[in-house]
């Protein structure tokens, strides 16, 4: 099963949850991630292992918190250090995808309302256009919010991640103030003669299904979930997107009025349903809106790597299908390159093609890892391997 010629292959990671050392992020006040893998210090020998196993895309993200570590100071030392990243990259040929916000914001704007601020805008709109001053030349593609609708649910509606609210008004608030700052983003960047740019945003799509196929009111709670999760966002930034990244994770039977059954299919070390053909349909409901797709996130997480492998070659069995239908599919990064701190969750989760000994801070790659290396050189799937 052949890909396209030029499709990436690539993995992905965020900022506090590899690099270490950030402690002056919204989240290192009460979910300290400490050296995490040190990716920081780390980044070339990451980079080489990355290289090693035949990918040629890295989707990662800049933490903001140490661009400009009080409101309206850069500090020039961390600019110099993300320069070095990105042409660390391009001297190995490696695509780069930049993110711009992936979950963690600087203290001082947290302390002054955050993402709910009515200057959010304006002090996010002013990082990125600062991040796109220096690195223009040096990446490939711009993410402006990672998961966005999914962030602003956990912070604002369930009150798990930081700030740790419960409240619909300032989570609607929340969706516009990423909406507002998307578009002004995209028009700035297009604005700019610098270089061909590309901006899109990681969207975290769930596929959904009616528990019982025939019942209309089941239907109905799965349009409505569909409309609420998949389409709401990209509806109102459509027009401002050069190409959409796709996360998926998610799987889930609605049984109405509202109650999600939990299917009994595989499951990963967090009890998440392991459902590949989920990804055709996500694809194939991306369609209408004539963008090219990259999957900028999809992985597991699995200690001991026992359904890695299969889960990655399901899951492009199902990509091929999609683009062979006219999906205009042109990448796919796992998650993840490196063990990593998994939010509320800590170090437990293991997401990594490579193992992380958070002690030694030893990297080592999975079987899984040699797995999607092959896959990469050889830009196919042959469906005997395992």
């Amino acid at each position: 099963m052949k890909f396209p010629e030029n499709f990436l292959w690539g993995v992905a990671t965020s900022a506090y949850q590899v690099e270490g050392g950030i402690e002056n992020c919204n989240w290192s006040e009460n979910f300290p991630a400490g050296k995490a893998s040190d990716h920081y210090h780390r980044y070339q020998e990451d980079f080489d292992l990355l290289k090693s196993l035949n990918l040629n895309a890295y989707r990662f993200s800049i933490e903001w918190s140490r661009i400009e570590p009080r409101c309206g100071e850069f500090d020039a030392g961390a600019i110099e250090h993300y320069w070095k990243v990105l042409h660390s990259l391009k001297s190995r040929r490696i695509k780069t995808m930049v993110t711009l916000f992936h979950f963690t914001l600087p203290l001082w704007l947290s302390k002054r309302g955050g993402m709910s601020s009515s200057k959010f805008v304006f002090y996010f709109t002013r990082f990125a256009q600062r991040m796109f001053d220096q690195y223009a030349d040096l990446v490939d593609f711009w993410i402006t919010f990672n998961e966005p609708l999914n962030w602003a649910t956990i912070a604002y509606l369930e009150g798990r991640w930081p700030p740790h609210q419960k409240n619909p008004l300032l989570f609607f608030k929340v969706l516009r103030n990423q909406i507002l700052a998307h578009k002004k983003i995209y028009f700035a960047f297009h604005r700019s003669r610098k270089c061909p740019v590309e901006v899109g945003i990681s969207k975290l799509n769930q596929h959904f299904e009616p528990f019982h196929s025939r019942s209309p009111l089941d239907r109905a709670g799965v349009w409505l979930a569909n409309y609420f999760w998949n389409e709401f966002f990209l509806n109102r930034i459509k027009n401002q997107l050069d190409f959409i990244g796709l996360a998926y994770y998610f799987h889930h039977k609605i049984k109405f009025p509202a109650r999600i059954i939990k299917d009994k299919k595989p499951v990963s070390d967090l009890g998440w349903v392991i459902y590949p053909e989920g990804i055709y349909h996500l694809l194939k409901s991306l369609k209408k809106y004539k963008k090219p797709i990259y999957i900028t996130e999809n992985g597991l997480a699995d200690s001991k790597d026992k359904f890695r492998a299969n889960f990655i070659k399901e899951h492009l069995i199902w990509i091929h299908r999609a683009i062979q239908e006219g999906i205009d599919c042109r990448g796919y990064f796992h998650w993840s390159l490196i063990d990593n701190f998994e939010w509320e969750k800590g170090f437990g989760p293991r997401f990594g093609l490579v193992e992380v000994d958070f002690e030694s801070l030893e990297r080592k790659p999975r079987p899984s890892a040699l797995f999607y290396a092959k896959i990469a050189k050889e830009n196919q799937i042959t469906l005997n391997s395992s």
